[in-house]
Order: C-alpha cells, then structure tokens, then sequence
C-alpha cells in the first residue's frame, strides 16, 4: 500500500524524524492560508501523487512570495502530471503539499527496504541525493552505501554511525544524521513498511538533517496490524481493475500487452508472462488467483482481465495442486458462460485429474484452445491473436 508523502511524514514526525514544516492543501485558496501560517519568505508547493519525479514533470516549484504559492497552486492543482513513473497518461493532481523553505547545504539519500538474497532488512544511503537510485546503483555503485539487520537484535547504533560517517557528515549533522537513521528505521519497522525512502535527505546550513521527500510504502500482508493506515488509501491513484481485483481477493497488476493471464500461484505466474513473451506475444496482466481457484474466483478473474479493452485472448494456466484440475474445468465452463466470453480462450491445466478436466472443456460446447504444455498455450494464444 503506497501513501502520498504528506502523510508518509506525518507518521514519520511521530517517530521522531525531522521533517520540514508543511501541510496538505486542496484549494488554491487553502495552500495560500497554509502558506501564511507557515511563515518565512520561501515555500514549496509539490503535486502529491504516488508517482517520483515530480519535479522533473513540473509538480514542484518554489514560492518566494505568497502570489508566487497562488500561481504554482493554480498551475499544479489539477494538471495531469507526466512523470517517468506515471506512464505517458499521467496522473491528475487532486492534492498539494505546501512546505516552508529550507536552507539545503547537501542532498543525501537514504532508503530501507527488504533485501530478498539475505532475507534481512537493509539500510542504504548515498552522497548522490536527489537522484535516482538506480542510476546511481548502474553508474557509481560504490558510492551505495549499505549496512544489514540482523532480524535478532535489531538496527544497531554504530550501523547508525557507519552510514554517518560514510556520508561524511561531521559535527552537529554527524549527531542529528544518527538520531535520524534510527528514528527512521524504528518507522520503517514498527510500521511494517515495506519501503522507506528519502530522496533528497538533505543537511542545512544549521546543521540539521531532515527529509526532504518520503516515499513511505507499507506491507499489504501487516495491514490488519494497523488499521488506522486504511484510511489513508487514496483510491484515485489506484488502478481501478487493481481495486476490484484485490475486493475479490485476486492478486493482479496491469501491464501494456493483449494477452490476458489468469493462473494459480505467483511463481507459476511470472513464469506463464515470460514464456507468453518467448512467443511473440505481450501478457496484459499478472492475475493469480490462489491456490484454491473456484468457479467464483475464476469467474471473477475472466471479469476483471476482459474489462482491460486491450486483451485480445486469454491464457488460463492452472497447476491442480491443491485443486482439482476437473473442478477448475468445471469453474472455468461455468464463468464463461456467465461472463459471455467472446475472445480466444486458450486453457492449460496440468496436475490432479487433468484427464477429467480435458473431457469437460472437450464436452462442454464451446471453442476452447486446449494444450497441454505450457510452451504449447502460449503458441496458440499468440497465434490466436495474430488470426
């Protein structure tokens, strides 16, 4: 679950780090007020959409005067904003963030996440602030600075001090640069984020270290731990079939292809994508529908992938593991029947009773695309598309 940076700082400043004075406007007359209250003579008035690069896109400007957060306000309320994150449709700015000016000595990056190859957490930074990661990690990637948490005991002091020093920060900011690694990484912990990132984290003139920018992402599996976390979901970011999907309990994402892919288990999911693109062909989703797929789940998986006005035919790609190849035939007959399906449907199912389910699709009257490899089923759906 992603949030937009206001209020991924308004849970951080509850942890204690330092944050720049701010506060989220829906008007242009109300970021103006914000402004007022604010004081000083500089403020940013930032787009708040779950997108990065925002600045280059035109979503973050600096004010020096209160008709300066006037202008921006209009200009940036309401835009569509196109960022390398959004895709070329972009996303419409319902919300602004309006924060009190900084006087930025460095730009610094920090960000925590999970790494998946050492099964811990893993806290990084970098001197290369407010830039993206990846460029850095493909161009200089030595100047990644990474330290491990050992699960057991938990991110320790002179990790903290590791990444200060590595960051060269001395004196006032080497003290506050500590202070806020270990406020950020108790937030990133006890909330269960799944991704803390401050890009810039910047040093002022005075010595303080603050965040600049918060992308704050939470694991959707720990939601139920944190119920007041629902009502910051923001519904207008979300893809709308992504919504419907996870109300049905279905594991999907939207891609840009035709092919449209419903399949059981995450592994055997990202499998089928790629052997789709051996073929010739683009998969249009990641659909898993668990691995226990019913004629419910089933039926609402054929809803949510024909919505997509783009796919052109559907591959169903089901292991019977758990669940029974002939009840998953069965499933399968039943939603089309429902759903009025009038696109190519190709159908692998392998595993318990794949025999009983190939008679079922065989009787069951209508034009399935049977095959019996995986390799198989995605020649045919690309050909069907082609056809």
């Amino acid at each position: 679950m992603k949030v937009h940076e206001y209020q991924g700082k308004e849970i951080l400043r509850k942890f204690g780090v330092a944050t720049p004075a701010g506060k989220p406007a829906f008007s242009v007359d109300e970021a103006v007020a914000i402004a007022q209250e604010l004081g000083g003579s500089v403020w940013v008035v930032k787009a708040q959409i779950h997108a990065g690069g925002r600045g280059k896109g035109g979503g973050v400007k600096v004010a020096r005067s209160l008709q300066e957060v006037r202008d921006y306000a209009s200009q940036i309320l309401g835009m569509t904003l196109v960022t390398h994150q959004t895709g070329p449709e972009g996303r419409l700015v319902k919300r602004l963030l309006i924060e009190q000016g900084v006087n930025i000595a460095r730009e610094l990056y920090v960000g925590i996440t999970l790494d998946r190859s050492t099964s811990r957490n893993v806290v990084m930074a970098s001197t290369e602030g407010g830039v993206e990661i990846e460029k850095v990690a493909e161009e200089t990637p030595e100047k990644i600075l990474k330290e491990f948490v050992d699960p057991a005991v938990g991110f320790q002091d002179f990790q903290a001090r590791n990444i200060a020093f590595g960051l060269a920060l001395t004196g006032d900011a080497f003290k506050n640069g500590v202070k806020f690694l270990k406020a950020l990484y108790r937030a990133y912990d006890e909330m269960d984020c799944s991704l803390a990132e401050i890009n810039p984290l910047v040093v002022t003139g005075e010595g303080a270290i603050l965040a600049l920018d918060a992308k704050i992402n939470f694991d959707d599996n720990a939601l139920y731990r944190h119920s007041e976390l629902e009502s910051l979901r923001d519904l207008d970011e979300e893809d709308p079939l992504e919504i419907e999907a996870s109300r049905s309990n279905l594991n999907y994402i939207k891609l840009d292809g035709n092919v449209g892919c419903m399949v059981n288990g995450a592994g055997l999911a990202m499998g089928t994508m790629d052997i789709i693109k051996l073929a010739g062909g683009e998969p249009a989703n990641f659909l898993d529908v668990g691995g226990t797929a019913s004629a419910q789940t089933v039926e609402n998986g054929f809803k949510i992938i024909l919505s997509d006005k783009h796919v052109k035919a559907v591959l169903i790609n089901i292991f019977g593991g758990i669940v029974r190849c002939d009840r998953v035939a069965t499933g399968v007959v039943e939603a089309v029947k429902k759903v009025h399906v009038n696109i190519p449907v190709v159908v692998r199912l392998a595993g318990t009773n794949a025999d009983l389910a190939a008679d079922i699709l065989a009787n069951s009257g209508m034009n399935f695309l049977v095959a019996k490899t995986l390799k198989e089923a995605a020649e045919k759906v690309t050909e069907a598309i082609k056809n």
